[in-house]
């Protein structure tokens, strides 16, 4: 396997965080419910807490955290080694509140420019504790870890144990937002988390608190001003020639839409000499043959699904749907060489359990669907192939349940042919 896997960096895509206190292809067991987690604080409150990084342009990172003393500075201090901190970057804090409840003191600072495949060393409003995070490589391999549905319970950190081996569901409860945060952050300080939102973290009440993702997009500021992006719902990045778009199923989304006018302008960029495989995340499924959540995704599907098909996006991930299924390369419900492989990979560990039924007969666009926790691995190992696998969590042990073998769209000519004819 290390032969086929070169060693990797590996960065972590999360589709709808959820800070949250069957029918299967195969033989395996149904996991049990398990207990929600509550991660309390246990630190001073002018340590930084929850403390969790982003990629921000091509060669800078976005570190952020949270104080409950409202007098720390929004600084964090960096270096190459351990303890040695030459470089120091000062950023923004903002906090809010929501009805009750009051957040703590919310600091994000963008630190750079790095350098890449380099590990740094830092430490957030001038106190310990010391974090540490490698960047990215310039070029492949790069492997990323695909997470939907988090969650906050004992199949989450499962879930998060196995990744980091080899978001939230608060649903208007803010605590469970500090203690998500302080869950992940083991593993959110140390490598990437990028992230997109699903309905857990829309949080509206009709008049009293008319306006969604309050909480989301104060502790989880993402590239979207750095992608020409005027929402923090949707935005795009690019590491190691593969160009990553995270799309709002929860903003608007036709034709006259800021969303749909960006997403045109950011494919338009795309340059797949430089940057051969696009990838595309958003939370409600735009295919799906489990019984939970049908036709959620259609409208956005029949708004948006010709752009990322003329774009020859390679492969979309969905949430939403607590299980994982796998279809084959999609156009207009209809199979075809040149449209996106589709995976909805909403298993991550949430409270509210799996989605245990699916259509009978199954589609012959589904290639595999299983209702079990688990996680995903995008490993790109050059510009033409890549290796998808899902990890289902058996007790102790990730077991891969599904893989498959991809080639670039960007090196079918076929495809391109197509478009020509257009």
């Amino acid at each position: 396997m290390e032969k086929l896997f070169p060693r990797s960096f590996s960065l972590l895509l999360t589709l709808f965080l959820f800070p949250y206190l069957l029918h299967s292809q195969g033989d395996s067991s149904r996991q049990p419910p398990r207990p929600s987690i509550f991660t309390p604080h246990n630190r001073s409150d002018s340590d930084p807490q929850q403390v969790h990084i982003t990629l921000v342009g091509s060669d800078h990172i976005r570190v952020s955290w949270i104080t409950e003393a409202k007098h720390t500075q929004s600084i964090v201090e960096y270096g190459k080694a351990p303890g040695a901190y030459n470089s120091v970057s000062t950023g923004e804090h903002t906090s809010y509140k929501y009805f009750f409840y009051s957040s703590g003191k919310i600091h994000h600072v963008k630190i750079g420019p790095l350098e890449p495949s380099t590990t740094y060393y830092y430490r957030c409003g001038g106190s310990n504790p010391e974090f540490s995070f490698r960047t990215p490589p310039q070029q492949f391999p790069i492997e990323f870890a695909v997470v939907g549905d988090l969650g906050q319970t004992e199949w989450t950190a499962s879930t998060l144990a196995h990744v980091e081996s080899d978001l939230s569901y608060a649903d208007t409860q803010q605590p469970l937002w500090d203690s998500f945060g302080r869950l992940v952050e083991p593993y959110a300080s140390r490598r990437p988390w990028m992230v997109t939102q699903g309905n857990h973290e829309i949080e509206i009440f009709p008049i009293l608190h008319p306006h969604g993702f309050t909480a989301y997009n104060a502790r989880w500021l993402m590239a979207h001003e750095e992608s020409g992006s005027d929402s923090n719902l949707y935005y795009s990045f690019e590491v190691a020639g593969t160009h990553i778009i995270m799309l709002g199923s929860y903003a608007e989304f036709d034709k006259k839409s800021s969303q749909y006018k960006w997403l045109v302008a950011d494919l338009a960029k795309i340059d797949r000499k430089k940057t051969p495989w696009v990838i595309v995340l958003l939370h409600a499924p735009w295919y799906n043959t489990n019984t939970a959540h049908q036709g959620e995704g259609d409208s956005m599907r029949k708004a948006m699904e010709e752009l990322l098909y003329n774009a020859r996006v390679d492969v979309v991930f969905a949430g939403h749907v607590h299980a994982y299924e796998r279809f084959t390369r999609i156009y207009n419900n209809k199979e075809t060489q040149c449209g996106p492989l589709y995976v909805t990979i909403g298993d991550g560990g949430n409270r509210e359990g799996l989605a245990l039924s699916f259509n009978s007969p199954p589609s012959p666009l589904s290639l595999f669907r299983e209702a079990s926790f688990g996680h995903g691995r995008l490993r790109i190992l050059n510009q033409t192939h890549a290796h998808w696998s899902w990890h289902r969590n058996n007790d102790s042990n990730a077991v891969v349940a599904d893989q498959v073998w991809l080639e670039s769209l960007s090196s079918i000519k076929a495809c391109w042919d197509l478009n020509d004819e257009l």
